[in-house]
């Protein structure tokens, strides 16, 4: 699954994607291939990048176009 939003986030925020990758503790590539839709995003790096860029799992992977996270419980 292409996931346009994870790179038009880390374009918005002026980031690179050896620097998300940092985040993550994962090589560029690897982080280059989630972007692009070459492997699957695994769900435990979709909520850190969720949590970093203050959304929900849902905006990153277009199921809604609400960006504000879910309020907790």
């Amino acid at each position: 699954m292409y996931l346009k939003r994870l790179r038009d986030l880390r374009e918005d925020s002026d980031l690179r994607q050896r620097q998300l990758a940092e985040i993550l503790n994962i090589k560029q590539q690897q982080y280059s291939l989630y972007e692009t839709g070459k492997r699957e995003l695994p769900l435990q790096y979709a909520l850190e990048l969720a949590r970093f860029y203050h959304t929900s799992i849902d905006y990153l992977v277009e199921e809604t176009d609400v960006k504000e996270p879910y309020p907790k419980k």
